[in-house]
């Protein structure tokens, strides 16, 4: 999970070690994403928004052949670096054109809770389609729609809207910003981008989170917490017969 630099670069190190083994990256998000990825064996893989590279270090120890990753924070970008050498990591912002990357450069990303950091998802998944090959897999994680309008106490689910949360990591408040959307933009989004949405998950916690953190886990297997997707690119066209 990432944002802009503003809100992560200063505590890179303690968000790293917070994320590292708890309840809600370790047993619930990071084997959500896993799951729906799939084999890895061989695979390309673009890790977007990869923090401190715990994600991308199980990418790579599943099987794929290469792991990129790219996060908005420098400093999370050489955790990652430490974290998982057999990876090649960039500062890039999703926001921006990613010109790093040539067309097709990717079998499959995975963008794990970062998303909803982006207050339009159009550009970011239009460079992302751009970027996996004809039938490549998109597959990421967000804030669960229905769990931030009931938490946030929100007064209209169908806006689009930023949202301030102040959280502790390392002992200390920290504020952060995202925005959070309905779920039918989060799929009109996908539709408008060209990607056909294969899975839709909400997924309860690895059982072995239950001793890290009771109290969540009891929480996070009865309620929706975050939302998932796998979202496929368009196959190639048969030879001879253009695309439309």
């Amino acid at each position: 999970m990432t944002q802009p630099p503003d809100q992560y670069e200063d505590m890179a190190a303690e968000y790293a070690e917070h994320s590292a083994a708890n309840l809600a990256n370790a047993h619930y998000d990071r084997p959500a994403i896993l799951g729906l990825a799939g084999d890895l064996t061989g695979l390309r893989v673009l890790d977007a928004g990869c923090a401190a590279g715990h994600l991308a270090r199980l990418l790579a120890e599943g099987g794929a052949a290469s792991v990129t990753g790219i996060d908005t924070s420098q400093a999370m970008v050489a955790l990652a670096r430490e974290r998982c050498p057999a990876g090649t990591f960039h500062r890039a912002d999703l926001a921006a054109p990613l010109d790093l990357f040539e067309d097709g450069a990717f079998d499959l990303v995975t963008a794990s809770l970062v998303l909803h950091y982006l207050a339009d998802w159009g550009p970011p998944l239009a460079e992302l389609r751009r970027v996996l090959r004809p039938g490549g897999a998109l597959v990421m994680s967000v804030h669960h729609p229905g769990e931030d309008w009931r938490w946030f106490g929100r007064p209209d689910y169908f806006r689009t809207e930023e949202i301030e949360d102040t959280w502790t990591v390392a002992g200390k408040p920290r504020t952060v910003r995202f925005y959070r959307r309905p779920l039918s933009a989060c799929f009109t989004a996908l539709r408008e981008a060209g990607f056909t949405v294969d899975r839709l998950l909400e997924p309860r916690p690895d059982p072995a989170g239950r001793a890290v953190d009771p109290e969540g886990y009891a929480s996070m297997s009865t309620a929706p917490h975050f939302l998932y997707f796998r979202a496929l690119t368009p196959e190639a066209p048969p030879s001879g017969v253009a695309a439309r």
